[in-house]
């Protein structure tokens, strides 16, 4: 399981022109599930990226997380984050979980999310969606389990 994670002042997602999430400051996050993936491993990202803390406190140090900074998260399933880029020039994806095992543990890891009394949004698992961000700093952290 793998996350990358972009601190952002505002992000969005859309399908076929609508707004489907929709975020102000916090974090834009791509997930990506392999097909070994349980829930363990989305309990330890979601602690990661609950108490992660990447946002400047008054001393201009990167010391406050998501709860501080009363801040939000869009998160968004992408199984291109599992491509196999070392034969050729086409990826591979026989890393990605399936979709019936990947909406599952995408669904949990959402839910598991709010229950840290942080606002979730999300994009449509499965569509093809347009994501736009300002992301702020740049900050772009990756972390995988």
């Amino acid at each position: 399981m793998k996350i990358v994670i972009q601190r952002v002042s505002k992000a969005k997602v859309e399908v076929e022109n609508k707004i489907v999430g929709e975020i102000k400051k916090g974090f834009l996050v791509l997930f990506g599930i392999t097909h070994k993936d349980t829930k363990e491993e989305a309990d330890y990202l979601v602690k990661k990226l609950c108490n992660l803390r990447v946002f400047e406190d008054e001393n201009g140090k990167m010391n406050l997380g998501l709860k501080d900074v009363n801040g939000e998260l869009l998160i968004v399933s992408q199984f291109t984050l599992y491509a196999d880029c070392s034969n050729g020039n086409r990826p591979s994806f026989t890393e990605a979980a399936k979709p019936d095992k990947a909406i599952k543990l995408y669904d949990y890891f959402c839910k598991e999310c709010e229950k840290n009394n942080i606002k979730v949004q999300k994009g449509i698992f499965g569509a093809d969606m347009k994501v736009s961000l300002i992301n702020d700093g740049p900050v772009t952290i990756i972390i995988e389990k």
